[in-house]
């Protein structure tokens, strides 16, 4: 099993929904409805993504469409009201678009939707060519390693490598992602480290340790009965 971080490739969607600078408003609104998603990219050319089309770039027809503004409003919500009367991918689109590269881990790509307020992002190659895309429940799909993978992957990079003399004798367990970590080691100051390294670990919900130093006082490592 590779220890390597998964990245976006791993887990992209293809192949990829996508509209020309042309598309018709109907046109983008029934691309998103067929496919059940809530955005699109938009490209030229050979495949370069230009911009976004969202739902949020879309709802602006339907807000004003019975809704009477003053001028202050109207000069205040100028940009919505554009989106209001746009018909085309060109007008509606946010540009320039948000987008990763394949090769990015998981957790950077969290990172740019967290920053960029978006729930997906067009996955884009060195020339700004789509070739594919990623959402939210993509990046979630990591949560659902199986258990024995992280107790594994916990007692091979962690503990053997931080506690290599007593490994044998802490105790691993993972429920439902949850890594209980038991046992005396000689280091106590190794035992935030662990706790640190096992959480980085894809497929990790949380950690409970409950390692002691040697000069401690000494408590059964067996799970308690529930």
């Amino acid at each position: 099993m590779s220890d390597a971080p998964h990245i976006v490739s791993d887990v992209m969607t293809l192949p990829v929904v996508a509209v020309g600078r042309d598309a018709r408003f109907k046109e983008i609104v029934r691309a998103m409805e067929q496919r059940q998603i809530s955005a699109v990219p938009v490209v030229e050319g050979e495949g370069r993504v230009v911009g976004v089309v969202s739902e949020a770039d879309l709802l602006p027809k339907e807000e004003f469409r019975e809704c009477g503004l003053t001028r202050h409003d109207r000069i205040r919500r100028r940009s919505a009201l554009a989106k209001a009367e746009a018909l085309t991918a060109e007008e509606l689109m946010s540009t320039p678009a948000a987008t990763v590269r394949p090769d990015v881990t998981l957790a950077q790509a969290a990172q740019i939707m967290a920053k960029k307020h978006v729930k997906r992002l067009p996955v884009v190659d060195d020339e700004d060519r789509l070739c594919g895309i990623v959402s939210r429940g993509d990046l979630l799909r990591v949560f659902l390693r199986p258990d024995a993978d992280i107790e594994e992957e916990v007692r091979r990079t962690v503990v053997s490598y931080l506690f290599p003399t007593v490994s044998h004798a802490i105790h691993v367990s993972v429920r439902d992602g949850i890594v209980t970590l038991r046992g005396r080691v000689h280091d106590a100051s190794l035992i935030w480290v662990a706790e640190r390294l096992v959480r980085a670990l894809e497929g990790v919900v949380g950690v409970e340790s409950r390692l002691s130093g040697e000069d401690a006082p000494r408590m059964d490592p067996r799970p308690r009965s529930e």
